[in-house]
């Protein structure tokens, strides 16, 4: 295997493959949202309700994820990963800070971000699928998924952005989010919004 993850349990006959989504087809999922979210809070016309808080919520959640396992199995499946995954996370730390308070005056400047992100981290996935296995990709999609439903909702650059700590410390934070969410009825889904690329 390219990417190390636990074993699974033995399975009756060869040719198993795992149920769900390749980590390649759910990040480009994501990225497409986010991508037409941005543009149409920045472009002239009338904003989508709640979009702004529902974009905090989603970027929040689609970093943590890609940083607890996306950009640890492009370290560990690319020998030359650690400057591009550097600069990924550099950037995700840039975007997380500029999500803080985010304002109209600001929106330009995350879509900016966002877009940057979006190049840098189709790059390695792409660089990811061509040297992980499709059982390999389907799993990493699965724990993905996972790690979103349990990632904070709101953006904190000053939480650890790498394994082992960003796994222990971005779950309990997500925990206060939640309630602070569930409190204010604040909105947190990009299936909240109308017209959007279904998921």
């Amino acid at each position: 295997m390219s990417v190390h993850l636990p074993p699974l349990p033995p399975t009756p006959g060869d040719g198993y493959q795992p149920a769900g989504r390749s980590i390649a087809a759910t990040i480009a999922e994501e990225h497409q949202q986010l991508l037409e979210l941005t543009h149409r809070l920045v472009e002239p016309g009338p904003d989508p309700a709640h979009g702004r808080e529902i974009l905090v919520a989603a970027l929040s959640r689609h970093l943590s994820a890609e940083e607890q396992y996306l950009l640890p199995a492009v370290r560990q499946a690319l020998p030359d990963a650690d400057g591009p995954v550097a600069e990924v996370l550099a950037g995700d730390t840039a975007l997380l800070m500029a999500l803080r308070g985010l304002t109209d005056d600001r929106l330009a400047m995350v879509a900016q971000l966002v877009e940057a992100h979006v190049t840098a981290v189709d790059a390695l996935v792409q660089r990811l699928c061509d040297a992980a296995t499709e059982e390999e990709l389907v799993r990493l999609g699965n724990r993905l998924e996972i790690a979103e439903e349990a990632a904070p909702t709101r953006p904190h650059p000053g939480v650890p952005h790498t394994p082992p700590w960003n796994r222990i410390v971005e779950p309990a934070v997500a925990l206060v989010d939640k309630l602070r969410d569930a409190v204010t009825g604040r909105h947190t889904q990009l299936s909240e919004l109308k017209d959007l690329p279904p998921r």
